[in-house]
């Protein structure tokens, strides 16, 4: 599915007129794209309209300003739409954070790319599902409307006992097994890698020894099965 960039991102908005102060569920998508923010904001709203449910959209360009809204409004953000691949983010460190600082959020990747790799870190980072920017954005939809969040009383409404995982059946591969092993450390420390930093440099980010992070760097190599730095971050881009 091809998108558009526009010259500016446009701000949080409400679906419909009269929606109370607090409604009863809420939406963080997240993505570079003010096409994609657009086309799913006009997709729910269409599917609202004679509904009657009250759903409040928050968009956010970029990892950390979604980590900003979420923490401001979680609790009545129901679903993060998330996409992979935003400016501060390699891979799956954009996940990787919200996951470590929000474990109970609910989220859906996004991704431009069907790397079956993104797909396995993905779902065993916790992602409720992994959705390919190719299929059409009623998918997209389709999800949310099994969340309960398109029904007039979604506040009172479980999430669906099994989520959809458009790529199920990776948990269990070895690479999805050596993201589930990483510990909150390692996982800083893989983000830094992807980002392109180098020992020296992630320990004084991390106040480590450089041995220290030689080790954890060590660790993830072997956990992913590769030999290098430049093998790893080819698997996981």
């Amino acid at each position: 599915m091809a998108s558009l960039e526009s010259s500016s991102n446009p701000p949080p908005s409400l679906f419909a007129s009269g929606i109370p102060a607090q409604a009863p569920g809420a939406i963080l998508v997240v993505d570079d794209h003010d096409l994609l923010r657009l086309g799913v904001r006009a997709l729910i709203q269409a599917q609202t309209a004679s509904s009657g449910a009250s759903i409040e959209v928050f968009e956010a360009a970029s990892a950390a300003e979604a980590l900003a809204l979420y923490e401001k409004h979680r609790e009545s953000i129901r679903l993060v739409l998330l996409d992979l691949a935003l400016p501060d983010t390699h891979g799956l460190s954009g996940l990787a954070e919200f996951r470590l600082r929000h474990p109970s959020a609910r989220i859906v990747v996004l991704s431009g790319t069907g790397n079956t790799s993104l797909a396995q870190g993905a779902v065993a980072l916790g992602a409720s599902a992994f959705l390919p920017k190719s299929a059409d954005l009623k998918e997209v939809v389709g999800f949310i409307r099994a969340c309960g969040l398109l029904e007039p009383d979604a506040s009172e409404v479980p999430p669906p006992a099994t989520m959809p995982k458009v790529l199920g059946g990776y948990a269990e591969s070895a690479q999805a097994s050596a993201w589930q092993e990483l510990t909150p450390r390692q996982m800083q420390v893989l983000q830094w890698v992807l980002e392109g930093k180098a020992n020296k440099e992630i320990a004084q980010l991390a106040n480590l020894s450089e041995g220290t992070v030689k080790n954890h760097v060590s660790t993830i190599l072997l956990l992913f099965g590769v030999r290098s730095r430049a093998q790893l971050i080819s698997s996981l881009r």
